[in-house]
């Protein structure tokens, strides 16, 4: 069996339990029209090896929103696009991951984040050791994390701090010396919930 199959055949068993997905880094976004907020999608990767890894990236520190962060390759989505195709544009551009060397599963639950971007991540399997070079512009690294590491509920670490005068809480999950956080760690908690591994 492909890795694409087994992660196809995985989403379809763990989306039909009751699981308590994360909807938004607040919970004031869920009375947001989705009008309101910018659709975006991310590519959520999975290495085929055999332990199979997540490709992540760290963005510049010269990025006026989210410098240093580590996040999914991904963006808004442009006039025409859906979810999938904008996943797949982004990874290339940011990554120079070519879109057919990408076999899609598809879109997980979509999440809102507090800077006003309702973001659908893009369950995928691609071959490892592809070779992928960071965009200057946005990106400083791409790196993989095992995929069991990240869907472990004892590696999801719940948090909080003062954010504009509030309490914001989310989830952090740490890998060598990487700090994976907010929407991209939510994101990745959905995924451990929905995803029979």
């Amino acid at each position: 069996m492909t890795l694409a199959e087994r992660l196809a055949r995985a989403w379809q068993a763990g989306r039909g339990g009751d699981a308590s997905l994360l909807t938004g880094d607040d919970r004031e976004l869920d009375a947001r029209a989705p009008a309101d907020l910018t659709p975006a999608a991310v590519l959520i990767a999975v290495t085929d090896r055999d332990r199979p890894g997540v490709l992540l990236t760290q963005r510049t520190e010269t990025l006026r929103h989210h410098a240093g962060q580590i996040a999914f390759p991904g963006g808004r989505l442009d006039p025409g696009e859906d979810a999938v195709a904008a996943a797949l544009r982004e990874a290339e551009e940011e990554i120079a991951l070519p879109r057919a060397a990408v076999a899609v599963i598809g879109p997980v639950a979509a999440y809102r984040t507090i800077t006003g971007y309702a973001v659908t991540p893009v369950l995928a399997a691609v071959p490892a050791d592809l070779p992928l070079v960071p965009s200057e512009a946005e990106v400083a690294s791409v790196f993989e994390v095992p995929l069991d590491h990240l869907l472990d509920p004892a590696n999801q670490l719940a948090a909080s701090a003062q954010w504009r005068g509030q309490t914001r809480h989310y989830y952090e999950i740490h890998w060598q010396d990487r700090r994976i956080w907010g929407a991209t760690a939510a994101m990745i908690v959905n995924l451990s919930r929905q995803l029979a591994w």
